[in-house]
């Protein structure tokens, strides 16, 4: 499981984003599961880290899913259209 620190905003995303990426790529399962139920401190770059994430599990041939959506940040995600790109794992 790829787990997001306690604070991501544009600040923190692009560090984040390459720590997503090698732990995609060390991983072999079928499926990419990233556990947010840490993040406190988020703007919209989190929501930008996450579909990149979708993205790249996709062209790994993986499928893609979010532990711990903080309701705000899905809250953001349907104003933004996007949240049926972020489904919940179960």
């Amino acid at each position: 499981m790829l787990v997001l620190p306690v604070r991501l905003t544009q600040e923190e995303a692009p560090a984040c984003m390459r720590m997503l990426q090698q732990g995609l790529a060390g991983q072999n399962s079928s499926s990419a599961v990233v556990d947010a139920s840490a993040l406190a401190q988020f703007d919209s770059s989190a929501l930008a880290v996450l579909l990149e994430c979708r993205r790249e599990a996709s062209a790994l041939g993986r499928g893609f899913a979010v532990k711990g959506l903080p309701q705000r940040l899905r809250e953001l995600a349907t104003l933004y259209g996007i949240a049926g790109l972020l489904p919940a794992a179960p």
